[in-house]
């Protein structure tokens, strides 16, 4: 493990962290479950292909096809800045909380230690869910397949949304004079400061080139982030539920102080894994009382 973190550390430092591909990401993610195990026999090793390809190639195909989804529809815009003025108008002085954000907390040509933290939580989207997915396919097979079920259900929700309701961010909507406003996307800037250049850079790329601009209704960032910890909650105390909900959160304020998002984009997200829950759910009861 040690030789596999020394890889990975001076990959990610030269190259970027592994988030344009997913076959690169789990390509990383099965070598790490090689070297947890390395006692074991190759054909143990090779169950992991088995497993998770298929997944891994529908990820690609959701890259891919996500880049379309604006092809469709001319992108919406003013009804989420409608929406985050009307709930938060009164506190912010009539702007959007990300406006308000920026105005009181970024500094252009300048890097805040906060913007470290948020650039960490933004890139912590593409590797935590396959992370956690890995780690229950190690320890628990039964678990890992109720996990898959759930994300898959709201990345194909996320995808057909995306198809059907294209909308724009707060950068987007700022860079064609549609905000009002002006708005820096900055969610990879705290790279710089801890000497990650070429992490930003791939992040860089990934956003103009491999992803879709007004593809921001719902935030499958927050909605990711909250799905991995609403599925543990029912396994951990109530003490510990402030702890991981902390992660959710964070990756709401990360998004919108960055520019990515709206707040309402997070709060159709959050309902999006409160709907896939509930679905999931009930046709996994229907399955086992029907066998």
């Amino acid at each position: 493990m040690s030789i596999w973190a020394v890889l990975f550390a001076v990959g990610t430092y030269f190259i970027g962290v592994p988030t344009s591909d997913p076959l690169i990401a789990f390509g990383w993610l099965w070598l790490a479950t090689i070297a947890w195990r390395s006692d074991r026999p190759w054909r143990e090793h090779l169950l992991f292909l088995r497993d998770w390809l298929p997944i891994s190639l529908l990820l690609v195909i959701y890259n891919v096809s996500r880049g379309y989804a604006d092809d469709l529809f001319a992108p919406h815009v003013y009804p989420l800045i409608h929406a985050d003025q009307g709930m938060f108008g009164w506190a912010t002085g009539g702007n959007v909380p990300t406006v308000w954000l920026q105005e009181h907390l970024y500094q252009a040509g300048h890097v805040q230690w906060w913007e470290v933290v948020v650039s960490l939580v933004y890139v912590s989207h593409f590797l935590a869910v396959p992370t956690i997915g890995v780690l229950l396919w190690l320890r628990k097979r039964e678990q890992w397949a109720r996990f898959m079920r759930r994300w898959f259900t709201l990345s194909v929700a996320g995808l057909i949304t995306y198809f059907l309701y294209p909308a724009a961010p707060p950068w987007w909507a700022s860079k064609y004079g549609q905000l009002g406003e002006h708005v820096e996307r900055i969610s990879t800037n705290g790279w710089n400061a801890i000497g990650l250049h070429s992490a930003g850079n791939t992040l860089n790329a990934l956003q103009v080139e491999a992803s879709n601009p007004v593809a921001a209704m719902p935030s499958l960032h927050t909605a990711y982030a909250m799905m991995a910890v609403a599925f543990f909650l029912p396994m951990v105390a109530r003490k510990w539920w402030p702890v991981l909900l902390a992660y959710p959160l964070a990756m709401t304020f990360t998004l919108v102080y960055s520019g990515e998002h709206y707040v309402i984009d997070v709060l159709v997200g959050w309902a999006y894994v409160a709907m896939v829950f509930l679905i999931v759910g009930l046709a996994e009861r229907y399955v086992k009382l029907h066998r």
